[in-house]
């Protein structure tokens, strides 16, 4: 049998521990661009908590932001669709699981505009969360046809909002509380500068521009919990378990955090924080952001290097490994820490919980497709951290500098194909993705010096790596010690192996 609404209201005997919710019949309060698996286990499944608990009394409206989607088989479903719910929280294994019904129904906008643009007509309709890839929120300039969709998010979201300010005109109290979850920094602020130059492109009134500015509350918001989606290789069991058919069933880790910047004074329109979730309304989230960016990002630039070449293909295996282990633990609490700008208790239970979150033993993250464009992930994660300890202890720091000599170690390549850098470890060849003019890079660089190990000039190949001005910004080489820590470390990986090089650090800084 198949979930669905007809299934919860039948005499089905359903699992042991699995949630089952009452049918009810609420008013659409939210509009959501994105139907893919983060948002399913992230806000609906907050709004499906509220909905529980009597505090919102509101479903959802997906709407299908590309032409290709699951808004068909959602209504298959009736919006409905299984959770998993699992990891470690305070060091025990915690598994929930239950049926989400937040979703009212879906809409695609490329077959059903008209039905699209009515929901803009709804007096109770209160929010816009959208969740459209980080490239969603980009500018495009496209004609606006009344009878047909853009092609952009933010052009579909206009035509919307101008609809809405038409039916109701320009009543200031019609206006939408817009929670973009795009992992770009600023995300309100970027929909609403776009949604405004998209106003000037379709000669919209300047009344309409008003009051998308004044009754409008565009919000930055900052996401995090990892949500592994339908469970492939899992999913006969899970469904034998059940005793019915989810097309739709959906994983994630039980970690979940959504920082808010805005009027703290719009909570109330989606009361989150009351049901003691880990929603937070905030004057600024760039300490949210950087914690998030330099522990919990950094930790795995820092050790993805370090980690396969120890031949660990995971990240929960490199937590248990008690050598990667241990220098995970270095650098985020000895190095990362101290330059994160949150209060020392905060910061340091942050921490912890990524640590718990690493180990997740439900969660396969493997170091590879981690590594994506691993360089531009160091400057942006990890860099800042190396240059504040640099400068306020006029030494490089171990962990992060180790992370440094492991990564050009791991671009240690002379032969591109098929656009990856074919690189080797005692496990045999992988494959190295970053753009073109970083593999190329690397592919001069190391031919010219992976002939034979005795004879690589380890320090020429540490300053050249580290004056690469376009990797870095600036030359790193200026840096207190940096260079001749790197060299060294180089010389050590190459020579004598990963696990003994990392050995070798980690006595040396414990001395």
């Amino acid at each position: 049998m198949k979930l669905n609404k007809a299934l919860l209201q039948r005499d089905f005997e359903f699992s042991k521990n699995l949630q089952v919710p009452p049918i009810e019949d609420l008013p659409e309060k939210v509009v959501q661009f994105g139907e893919g698996n983060f948002l399913r286990a992230f806000v609906d499944w907050m709004i499906h908590l509220a909905n529980q608990q009597g505090l919102f009394q509101g479903k959802v409206v997906l709407v299908q932001p590309i032409a290709q989607g699951l808004i068909e088989q959602i209504n298959a479903q009736d919006g409905l669709y299984t959770l998993f719910l699992r990891g470690i929280q305070g060091g025990s294994v915690v598994e929930r699981k239950e049926i989400i019904s937040a979703i009212s129904r879906g809409i695609n906008p490329y077959t059903e505009w008209g039905a699209y643009l009515a929901l803009a007509d709804n007096p109770e309709l209160q929010v816009v969360i959208s969740n459209t890839t980080e490239a969603g929120i980009a500018y495009l300039q496209e004609p606006f046809n009344p009878t047909r969709t853009p092609a952009s998010f933010p052009g579909k979201l206009t035509a919307f909002l101008y609809r809405r300010y038409t039916t109701f005109k320009g009543a200031g109290d019609k206006g939408l509380l817009i929670l973009p979850c795009e992992l770009i920094d600023k995300n309100g602020e970027k929909l609403k500068e776009t949604i405004l130059n998209l106003c000037d492109d379709w000669n919209l009134d300047e009344a309409f521009k008003k009051w998308v500015v004044s009754h409008n509350h565009f919000c930055n918001t900052l996401v995090d919990r990892i949500v592994t989606g339908y469970p492939r290789n899992e999913v006969h069991a899970l469904q034998e378990e059940l005793g019915y058919e989810d097309g739709l069933m959906n994983t994630g880790e039980i970690f979940h955090l959504w920082v808010i910047e805005g009027d703290a004074s719009q909570q109330h329109i989606l009361p989150l924080t009351e049901l003691g979730l880990d929603v937070l309304w905030v004057k600024d989230l760039r300490p949210y952001r950087e914690r998030k960016v330099r522990v919990l990002n950094g930790a795995h630039t820092m050790t993805v290097a370090v980690a396969h070449l120890c031949g660990i293909d995971t990240v929960k295996d490199a937590v248990s490994d008690p050598l990667v282990g241990r220098f995970m633990h270095q650098g985020i609490f000895q190095e990362i820490l101290p330059h994160v700008p949150l209060a020392e208790d905060e910061r340091k239970a942050f921490a912890e919980t990524v640590l718990e979150r690493f180990a997740n033993p439900f969660i396969d993250h493997r170091w590879m497709d981690i590594s994506l464009n691993s360089i531009s992930k160091y400057k942006t994660r990890c860099l800042p951290t190396l240059i504040e300890y640099c400068q306020a202890n006029s030494a490089s720091p171990a962990a992060m500098s180790f992370a440094l000599a492991a990564l050009i170690a791991f671009y240690r390549g002379s032969k591109i194909e098929s656009g990856t850098l074919v690189c080797h470890r005692d496990a045999g060849d992988y494959n190295v993705r970053d753009d073109e003019s970083v593999l190329t890079f690397f592919q001069d660089l190391w031919k010219q010096n992976i002939a034979t190990t005795a004879d690589t000039d380890f320090a020429a190949v540490a300053k050249k790596v580290l004056g690469h001005e376009p990797f870095w910004g600036r030359d790193l080489n200026a840096l207190p010690g940096l260079t001749d820590t790197v060299a060294e470390q180089l010389q050590t990986i190459i020579r004598q192996g990963m696990r003994a090089s990392l050995t070798a650090m980690l006595e040396k800084t414990a001395a």
